[in-house]
Order: C-alpha cells, then sequence, then structure tokens
C-alpha cells in the first residue's frame, strides 16, 4: 500500500519507521529538519509531492493543535479513494470533519505516548479503533496494531472521549495538583521520586495537547469524583479514624484488582 505520513514527530517517524518494511512510505513535514532522522522512505515537504505519489492511505499524525488544519491544506492533493486517518488522543471537531470532508476514514488512538512507552515492547499498551470508521481502514490498523502486541479496543466516538476522560484526565489532573505544590527535596523517597518521574514526562507534552485533553466534557465529572474522595480521605485524616482509615484502604485495594 502506498501511505504517506503527515508530521514527522515522535509517533509519526515511529510509524515511518514500523510501515516501511511492508509498505511504499513517504512521510511529509514542512521542517525540512525534522526529517533528517527519517529511513526507507520518501521525504516530502511539499504538498505537490504528495499528489504525485497519489497515495491509497494517508496518516494524519501532526501535533493535535493542527490535526484538522492539516487535514484541510491536503485534501485537494488526494486520490478521491484515498482513505485519510488520524492518530490523535483528542477527537474534538473530527466527526464532524470527516462527515464532510468527501473521503472514506479511519480514526485510531495508540494509547502509548513515546514519552513512558518503551516503544520495542508495546505488549502492555493499548490502542483504540473507532467504530465509525471505514471497513479497509479499520482492517489495516488492526492488523497494524496486533503485530505490534498491542491490547486493541474498538469504540464509539463517544466511548473513546468518555475513556480518555477516565484514562487520561484523571491520571494528568492528579500529576498537575501534585507538581503545583512540590517542592524541592534533599533526600527524596523512592515513591517521591516516581511521582517527579512522571510529572517531568508529562510537562514535556506539548501544552495544547494537555489542555485539550483535561478540556474534554467529560473530564469535570471525573475531576468531581477525585474532589468528593479527596474530601472524605481529608476528613478521616484531621479526625485520625483508624477504623475509616481501614475501610478507605480495603475500598482502594479493591478497585485495583
Amino acid at each position: 500500500m502506498k501511505i504517506v505520513i503527515m508530521g514527522a514527530g515522535k509517533m509519526g517517524t515511529f510509524l515511518c519507521d514500523v510501515l516501511s518494511f511492508e509498505h511504499e512510505v513517504a512521510i511529509y513535514d514542512i521542517d525540512r529538519q525534522r526529517l533528517r532522522f527519517t529511513f526507507n522512505a520518501a521525504r516530502f515537504t511539499s504538498l505537490d509531492e504528495i499528489k504525485e505519489f497519489e497515495p491509497e492511505l494517508l496518516i494524519n499524525a501532526v501535533t493535535v493543535k493542527y490535526t484538522i488544519s492539516a487535514f484541510n491544506s491536503v485534501l485537494p492533493y488526494l486520490p478521491e479513494n484515498c482513505i485519510v486517518s488520524d492518530i490523535a488522543s483528542v477527537k474534538t471537531g473530527l466527526p464532524e470533519f470527516y462527515a464532510q470532508c468527501g473521503h472514506p476514514f479511519v480514526s485510531t488512538h495508540p494509547m502509548f505516548g513515546p514519552t513512558f512507552a518503551t516503544l520495542d515492547n508495546l505488549a502492555r499498551e493499548n490502542a483504540i479503533i473507532i467504530s465509525e470508521g471505514n471497513h479497509l481502514g479499520k482492517v489495516f490498523f488492526k492488523d497494524l496494531y496486533s503485530k505490534l502486541h498491542l491490547n486493541i479496543f474498538e469504540y464509539t466516538f463517544r466511548e473513546h472521549d468518555e475513556t480518555i476522560a477516565f484514562s487520561l484526565s484523571i491520571p494528568f489532573a492528579s500529576t498537575l495538583v501534585f507538581a503545583s505544590v512540590m517542592k524541592h527535596q534533599d533526600a527524596p523517597g523512592t515513591t517521591f521520586k516516581r511521582h517527579l518521574k512522571i510529572a517531568h514526562g508529562l510537562m514535556s507534552e506539548d501544552d495544547f495537547l494537555l489542555q485539550e485533553i483535561l478540556f474534554n466534557p467529560h473530564t469535570t465529572g471525573q475531576l468531581d469524583k477525585i474532589k468528593e474522595r479527596l474530601t472524605v480521605l481529608q476528613d478521616i485524616i484531621e479526625r485520625k479514624d483508624a477504623v475509616a482509615m481501614k475501610q478507605f484502604l480495603d475500598g482502594v485495594r479493591a478497585n485495583l484488582k
């Protein structure tokens, strides 16, 4: 298959490396310097090159802030039957875009980031494929993610957003609160250092990505749950209620099973 990947960032170059062994792949980026470390693939810096290439599949891997604008810029250069796809962790606006774009589409979310994941061992990582997408496109990504040994789930756009509000918004918000009250420790404990490492990794992500994930309309409901449980915990601590603390800890352990 002839595939164009838009965006030579971490995920774009990773997908380029993976797909170029079995497909004819080109990677496009407006910044020529970002293409220096891509191999076994054509390197494009103009949309006319994409038109000449005539891709069968376009994978939009640009920063989430520019996902839809990148699509709009490239659509006039694509064959009519080219499947367009995204791997965005935030799907805001994409269902509406796909409904009017005039191309078959497939939307997925590989739920591992290069910041935290070990890319040569993804057996414990997950991927979501949006059920509303084109059948052939979904088959392609199921095959790709299976070869990467990812655990694959199929959700609607709405189910995806609800899942992300739980699986990303809660840890993101918790980490941001931890880091916002943190002070330097001369002799940090192991748990503190682990939290600190997570915080540094999170803060290396794009600000707009963090904002869009936290602005998910389902996030506020999850934050309300955090506030409610924190209030309960604070009350137990203030009263030094050993019985209530035991019950609280037992509930946490039950959730972790």
